[in-house]
Order: structure tokens, then C-alpha cells, then sequence
């Protein structure tokens, strides 16, 4: 991590209006952990170098529109791709249809709150060098992705035509934004960022490098014990949670 970064990324949150079933589908198609949540939600610890867990969240608000990120899921062979696809589909997900071609070899699927997610066909060069969950792939800018590299302390491994990739220093997905054009917002985002600060730092030093960054401190009805909500450049809402 850069020395001038005071923060991780903790938890990739999903709201949902039944927690338990969206974390026991992944948690199937992943293989990681269970754990409760402080905040009446699930949590599930990665089980391989991801290096940041996922957070699953009630929520009385409905999907609306896709989701701005989604996880690109590697595949080793035309057959183990199957493999992760039929998994998916036996553990609730579908098939959806977002635009993609017909000729196109990586399929597009959602989970059980219709959630996106792509399975990728083997020989992808750009994730060859990844675990299982490949990426997270975003609908972003160039000048989301900076900011996120400088954020997280993460070197940028991708900077070509407006399209951005970051990733850990320690290994684990790529994080991608594929410039523009953006997809128009439909509401709160259903899958964001939680962001923790590290042992030296504090939440208010963090909210405040962040702000110098170029977030946002927004009023959502959100803030509280837990943390702060804040938005990157974009408008992609994310969290700094209280430290513990």
C-alpha cells in the first residue's frame, strides 16, 4: 500500500432484499465462508487472494436499471466454463440478455436479485494472471479510475483509451472502468464500496484525503455508527466505515 494511503477496501456490499439466500448463492459459486454482519446482513470471507470480503444488506428498494459493476469470473477450460455456468444456474442464477452478441464466448448472468455477473471463456490474456473472480468490472470514466488508484494506494495496470484497470499490490481481481459513455444512474447503488482506514488512520483524516481526491460527502440517511457515505467522481456511491 502507498505510504500516502490511509485506507483498504474492506467489503464489496450488495443490498438485498433476502440477504441469506443472495449470500448462500455466492458463497456456493465461490466456495467462501459465511460469517453474520454487524449490520444485520451476511458477510462472506474470500477463501483465495481477493483480498476484500463481500457484504450482503437488507434492502426494501427494488433493482432498477443494471448495476454499474459486475465480477468477471475466469474460466481454465471451455468445460470448466460450463462447469461455473451450470453451478450458477443450480444455485438460482439465470441467463440474461444486456446487449451482448451472439458470437461473443463469454456468458452474461445475474444471481438471484439480478445481480450481473459475466463467466469468461479461457485464454483471456488481460485476466490470465487471476484467480477465479477476475475482475470487477465498472462502468466509469478515466478520471474515476485515477481517483480510485490514488485511493486505494492500487498502481494502475491498464490506462489506454480512456479505459482504466487497477490493481492490489498483494495480487487478487483487477478493478476495470470502461470509459465512457456512462450509463445513465437508476438510484441508489445497489453494489458499492466499503472502504475501512487502516491502523494509522482515522475516519475523519480519511474522509477528509478523499474529499481532497475529489469525493463527495453526500446526505443519504445512511451515516451513523457505521460510517460515512461518500461518492467518487462518477457519482458511484461508496462507504468509510468506522474504525473497530
Amino acid at each position: 500500500m502507498d505510504r500516502d494511503t490511509s485506507c483498504q477496501l474492506f467489503a464489496l456490499s450488495f443490498d438485498a432484499s433476502r440477504p441469506e439466500n443472495l449470500a448462500r448463492f455466492w458463497a456456493g459459486l465461490l466456495g467462501w465462508e459465511t460469517v453474520d454482519d454487524p449490520q444485520d446482513g451476511i458477510t462472506l470471507l474470500p477463501g483465495d487472494d481477493t483480498g476484500f470480503r463481500l457484504r450482503f444488506l437488507p434492502s426494501q428498494e427494488q433493482k432498477a436499471g443494471q448495476n454499474r459493476m459486475h465480477f468477471d469470473l475466469t474460466s481454465a477450460s471451455a468445460e470448466d466454463q460450463r462447469r461455473t455456468v451450470d453451478r450458477a444456474l443450480e444455485l438460482g442464477g439465470q441467463h440474461i440478455d444486456i446487449g451482448q452478441f451472439p458470437e461473443e464466448k463469454h456468458v452474461v448472468l445475474a444471481d438471484p436479485e439480478g445481480n450481473e455477473f459475466c463467466v469468461i471463456e479461457p485464454g483471456n490474456n488481460f485476466l490470465a494472471d487471476c484467480g477465479f473472480i477476475g475482475a470487477l468490472a465498472c462502468d466509469g470514466s478515466q478520471e474515476v479510475g485515477y481517483f480510485w488508484s490514488k485511493a486505494l494506494g492500487w498502481p494502475l495496470v491498464w490506462d489506454q483509451d480512456q479505459e482504466t484497470a487497477i490493481r492490489s499490490p498483494h495480487g487478487g481481481p483487477k478493478i476495470t472502468w470502461g470509459g465512457p459513455p456512462l450509463a445513465p444512474r437508476t438510484g441508489r447503488d445497489r453494489v458499492r464500496f466499503d472502504l475501512a482506514p487502516t491502523a494509522q488512520g482515522d475516519l475523519s483524516t480519511e474522509v477528509d484525503r478523499l474529499l481532497s481526491l475529489g469525493a463527495k460527502r453526500v446526505d443519504t440517511g445512511q451515516d451513523g455508527p457505521g460510517g460515512v457515505t461518500m461518492t467518487d467522481p462518477d457519482g458511484n456511491e461508496f462507504s468509510v466505515l468506522t474504525p473497530r
